[in-house]
């Protein structure tokens, strides 16, 4: 999955966003202000930043126009605010943001705004690196595979590892022998879909948030899809 910087002075705003996030598989790192952003910005190279509009020392759209004319506006930018203009939001966009979100933000809108600027990033890539014909990948994974591939834009296949074979012990209660099933099944495509709690929804046919329910009383580790992606 992505690594994600976002931005916001707001802790409240900070922890629901990277919670999301965390759910959905992504690496997410944190900044309350300008001056961490741009540390975050030179360490990590996040592949999309969320970025607040205003912040205490430099406001996201100074930050955003330096980024831009610093040539260092490599990555969606996706702007947030619950307070800006019209202006604003058109000002940040032709300095070269993805797209506007207003706050409050909701799950749909975070999570479609970035699968929508996380597709346009890998869409962009390829171009970038000169490579003709390559499948639109993750940011990150098309940089690990341009290295490894040395840059030829030949698929790399993920090998998630050895795969524990499933033995279930059919002396149990009916009760306990379905909900060991039932685990394993979660755990697999958890793995399966790094870690993607949507799509893991969409995959098993069950609504989000009977799908949370679901893992917690299974005793599902939620973590385990993000460290075998």
């Amino acid at each position: 999955m992505a690594n994600i910087l976002v931005v916001d002075d707001e802790l409240g705003i900070r922890d629901l966003l990277s919670e999301i996030l965390n759910d959905e598989g992504h690496n997410v790192e944190l900044a309350e202000n300008a001056a961490q952003a741009r540390a975050a910005r030179g360490l990590s190279r996040p592949d999309l930043v969320l970025l607040d509009i205003w912040m205490p020392d430099t406001d996201g759209v100074t930050l955003l126009k330096e980024w831009s004319t610093g040539g260092l506006l490599t990555m969606p930018v996706i702007m947030m605010s619950g307070h800006a203009t019209i202006e604003t939001a058109v000002e940040a966009t032709k300095i070269g943001a993805q797209s506007f979100l207003e706050k409050p933000i909701t799950m749909q809108k975070l999570l479609k705004a970035v699968e929508t600027g996380l597709a346009r990033q890998s869409a962009a890539l390829p171009r970038k690196l000169g490579i003709v014909g390559a499948v639109p990948v993750q940011a990150s994974e098309l940089r690990m595979e341009a290295t490894v591939a040395g840059i030829q834009g030949i698929p790399i296949p993920v090998d998630l590892g050895p795969q524990p074979r499933q033995l279930f012990d059919l002396d149990k209660p009916l009760r306990d022998a379905r909900d060991q099933f039932e685990k394993s099944y979660f755990e697999f495509h958890l793995v399966k879909e790094g870690g993607s709690m949507t799509r893991v929804a969409e995959k098993t046919g069950l609504e989000r948030t009977h799908l949370y329910r679901k893992l917690k009383q299974l005793g599902v580790d939620l973590s385990r899809g993000k460290r075998g992606g």
